[in-house]
């Protein structure tokens, strides 16, 4: 038996795995970081072998909450992604499993590579109605690609939209390619509507060296990108710098933030309630944000989510809370689970990237009524 992570958003230590039973690992902490809970791994040769994998460092990962009712996920074609036997016993998941091939994958969600990202944004700039703009190079190199889909022009609104600001909330690209499919759907008439209205500024993937080094939470310098709003800088967090300084250029109207949660078995939205400047007309800007998501898509809900901030108290290094109080523009965060969703469960799947892309779909319905009314 062999246990390999040396890929693309691959993460694990082998530290033993002599006896099929009792195989031992530990997830790597990103790059000048301590945290760490993403892990992505292969083994070859224990195929009809009972397994159990134990990660030994469980207990002191970023979110020690989220491996209760949880479930890893594994593929043997890297397309189509099942959940497996786990559980956390004493500080460490278990997960078991008796693999029906030579080769196959387990992970913390469904992966989504680099070289996916790519073509995703390849495949959309077939279509005439989107440029690409690539907003600068990351600390790894790497170029940070913005589509920006439809012509702009003064009477239409500006809309952000990015995804993947920590990296292994890789449900957050899932979501976009299923965003961006029914955007550029031209037979769509709810997308053709909000093209009219609208030119959105989407960034696929905001922390594209973090991915790629199967990162949970922060850049290639060990930065949380969504904690640098505030005071970004190009040595530090040139993802945030870059973006952030073309939307002071070009102005917001709406900015939509994707995520993941690690602990809540729930799809479900936060406000900025506790900047300053929160007011009426961005309290309006959410509730039908969510009340619209809700009329299309029963996997989204608002009777579980984040405690609200108190008046005054948000941490404005935040993406959101930032753009509503510094760029005067309404801004959501969505964040998606690693887990099942506990109102709309599918046992075999849980909470997947098929479900992901669904919800972003949905999501157009959502955002083309916050057009309507901003």
């Amino acid at each position: 038996m062999q246990i390999n992570s040396q890929f693309d958003g691959g993460n694990i230590d082998c530290i033993n795995s002599e006896h099929p039973a009792d195989i031992q690992l530990n997830i790597r902490k990103d790059n000048q970081s301590e945290f760490y809970q993403w892990f992505y791994f292969r083994v070859t040769g224990a195929r009809d072998t009972q397994c159990c994998f134990k990660i030994l460092n469980a207990k002191d990962s970023a979110y020690e909450k989220g491996w209760h009712d949880y479930q890893a996920v594994a593929s043997y074609d890297q397309d189509y992604w099942f959940r497996v036997p786990t559980e956390y016993v004493n500080g460490q998941l278990q997960i078991s499993h008796t693999p029906e091939s030579d080769s196959i994958y387990y992970a913390y969600f469904a992966p989504y590579s680099l070289e996916r990202c790519a073509e995703l944004v390849n495949w959309a700039l077939e279509d005439h109605r989107v440029s690409l703009n690539v907003l600068g190079q990351t600390l790894d190199g790497r170029d940070l690609d913005q589509l920006i889909i439809g012509e702009p022009a003064s009477h239409k609104k500006k809309i952000w939209i990015h995804a993947r600001q920590h990296p292994g909330e890789t449900m957050a690209s899932w979501w976009m390619e299923g965003f961006l499919q029914r955007l550029l759907d031209a037979t769509d008439p709810i997308a053709r509507a909000v093209l009219n209205q609208a030119v959105f500024y989407v960034v696929p993937n905001m922390n594209p060296d973090g991915s790629y080094r199967g990162h949970l939470r922060t850049n290639a310098a060990g930065a949380n990108l969504n904690r640098e709003w505030l005071t970004p800088t190009m040595e530090k967090s040139p993802e945030v710098y870059l973006l952030r300084e073309q939307m002071e250029k070009l102005g917001v109207d709406f900015c939509l933030d994707v995520h993941g949660d690690e602990a809540l078995p729930y799809n479900f939205a936060v406000a900025a309630e506790g900047v300053p400047d929160w007011n009426e007309k961005y309290a309006q800007n959410y509730h039908q944000f969510c009340q619209s998501l809700l009329a299309v898509s029963p996997d989204f809900q608002t009777s579980h989510g984040y405690p609200k901030d108190s008046p005054g108290t948000a941490d404005l290094t935040i993406c959101t809370n930032y753009i509503v109080q510094h760029l005067q523009a309404p801004a959501i965060i969505l964040e998606m689970p690693f887990k099942d969703t506990v109102e709309t469960p599918e046992p075999v799947q849980g909470w997947s990237a098929e479900r992901s892309s669904r919800l972003g779909a949905a999501c157009l319905n959502a955002i083309a009524d916050i057009v309507k009314a901003l």
